[in-house]
């Protein structure tokens, strides 16, 4: 089963479902906008995901990331905080499986998890 972070108002997150489904897959949607993680669940996916720079998993775009005057060079506990209080933050789509997470760009990418 591969659990997504999903926005359905996100095309990219639209897509990578769409290619989960049609391979067949089982998914499990986590709309994380509604069912926010909390600080432990965003680590255990930054640890899935390889432990890239915290700043990878973020949308770095979003005016909150500005709002609250974020940097991509803040400490990974700043950063990691501040997801777990706006999961807006959250790079998406965001796929899990097992011990492994990959993040929908391209959406192709939630295909390596197959």
């Amino acid at each position: 089963m591969i659990e997504l972070w999903h926005n359905p108002r996100c095309s990219k997150s639209r897509q990578a479902l769409a290619l989960l489904e049609e391979r067949g897959a089982g998914v499990s949607l986590r709309r994380y906008l509604d069912d926010a993680p909390t600080r432990d669940e965003i680590v255990a996916a930054w640890r899935a995901l390889g432990q890239p720079p915290v700043a990878q998993m973020m949308r770095m775009g979003e005016a909150r990331f500005r709002e609250l005057g974020l940097s991509a060079s803040d400490p990974d506990d700043r950063l990691l905080d501040a997801m777990a209080a706006n999961p807006i933050l959250i790079e998406r789509p965001l796929a899990i499986r097992g011990g492994r997470a990959v993040i929908g760009r391209p959406p192709e990418k939630v295909l390596d998890l197959l």
